[in-house]
């Protein structure tokens, strides 16, 4: 499977839960480049069914800084798509995980540390531009717009 750019949506910042912690200096770095481009130039990969971030935590990191509405994501079937492997990063303090950890994670009060968990996704992430005033405009009972 491929993805495009049809297969981006904009979903409410709120509804995304992260399940590890972020490196500040990272998230910083982001944030000026953010501000540079004015927009995100990839989308975030969520669990369509809870909203747990697989891929993306410092740019949920910036749009909370930034106090924007919505961010570009593309939602999937974490738990049952093959094509999404998960792996610990070798400075992790765990010996294993599993997918169903990382949901009860997000889903729960804590974080991992930052870099505990990888994961490698198969399919190619289409480039998108989806500008800090669009995602800002939004409000969460406004339909998605199209990522331009």
């Amino acid at each position: 499977m491929s993805w495009s750019e049809n297969d981006v949506r904009l979903v409410p910042v709120e509804w995304l839960k992260p399940h590890e912690e972020i490196k500040p200096k990272n998230m910083e770095k982001l944030l000026e480049m953010t501000l540079k481009w004015d927009g995100f130039t990839k989308p975030l990969i969520a669990d369509k069914a809870t909203g747990t971030i697989l891929d993306g935590h410092h740019r949920y990191a910036v749009a909370k800084r930034l106090e924007l509405a919505r961010v570009p994501a593309v939602c999937i079937d974490y738990l049952k798509d093959d094509t999404v492997e998960l792996e610990l990063w070798p400075a992790s303090s765990l010996d294993s995980i599993t997918k169903q950890d990382v949901i009860d994670m997000a889903l729960s009060a804590k974080l991992f540390p930052p870099k505990t968990t990888r994961h490698r996704i198969s399919d190619y992430l289409p480039p998108i531009h989806a500008s800090l005033r669009r995602l800002s405009l939004l409000t969460p009972s406004q339909p998605d717009a199209i990522v331009s």
